[in-house]
């Protein structure tokens, strides 16, 4: 490994940060040798892990979203990829640790602040229960290399996301299945939302779930599939095999989504 940080700062749940490089592709780590975040160095605004790439599924049902806030930065993938191709899109990105930020400019091509795109270091919990109808979609990955922050996790914080949302907003939520709050953290989704919908990542063990503000409507199973070539065409991204995760992971009737 090359690149090491560590938290000192006081009341702060201490972190190190390392950076790894093989076969082309570079890796931050956090505290463990698990992988947070991936990048080509080849294609640096590339969604090298499948879990980053269902968390993008919510565009079969939210198609031009225009603003973003992002708990947690990791590498930067998924702020970058937003940025790169979705460029009529405004991002916030909310990071608690201030050496993660460091190593992400510093080793993951993260662009410096512009008037579409700002890293700010702060308490992610804290910054979704101040900013009222602040953003479009909400993308939760608040991960060190053990399990997920306890304040992404709570009640408290799904009834504060659902306020930090518009009306038609949807919240962006990686659960790690190993993690054991994490049925916990669906039933919350559920019972604060209208519509929740889990996203299988093609790696398994990583779920994407998109809990919404307003109920969906429910598209028969082959328009879905008609806006999942498209999407897959624009963006370069297994929008079809997001479509028949959601179709074996979730409730439903013979043709609809959602039973």
């Amino acid at each position: 490994m090359f690149g090491k940080w560590k938290n000192n700062n006081k009341g702060s749940r201490e972190v190190s940060v390392e950076v790894s490089e093989k076969d082309g592709i570079r890796s931050l780590h956090l505290g463990s040798d698990t992988v947070q975040s991936s990048m080509k160095l080849s294609d640096p605004d590339a969604l090298v892990l499948s879990y980053t790439r269902a968390m993008m599924a919510f565009l079969l049902f939210r198609p031009r979203p225009e603003r973003f806030l992002m708990i947690g930065l990791g590498g930067g993938s998924l702020p970058k990829f937003v940025y790169r191709r979705l460029p009529w899109a405004r991002t916030i990105v909310v990071e608690t640790h201030a050496q993660v930020i460091v190593a992400a400019r510093q080793y993951f091509s993260v662009p410096e602040d512009d008037e579409r795109f700002a890293v700010e270091h702060a308490d992610g919990a804290a910054w979704v229960a101040g900013h009222a109808q602040s953003c479009d979609v909400l993308m939760v990955d608040g991960y060190d290399g053990h399990d997920q922050a306890q304040a992404l996790t709570s009640e408290k914080f799904y009834f504060d996301a659902l306020t930090a949302l518009t009306p038609e907003g949807v919240l962006v939520v990686n659960l790690w299945s190993s993690d054991p709050r994490s049925d916990d953290c669906l039933a919350a989704m559920r019972a604060t939302y209208k519509s929740v919908v889990c996203v299988p990542a093609e790696r398994r063990g990583n779920v994407a779930v998109l809990a919404f503000s307003q109920a969906l409507e429910e598209p028969k199973w082959d328009d879905l599939r008609t806006r999942a070539r498209s999407l897959q065409t624009l963006y370069g991204l297994e929008f079809l095999h997001f479509v028949e995760g959601i179709r074996e992971s979730n409730q439903r009737s013979a043709s609809r989504l959602l039973a």
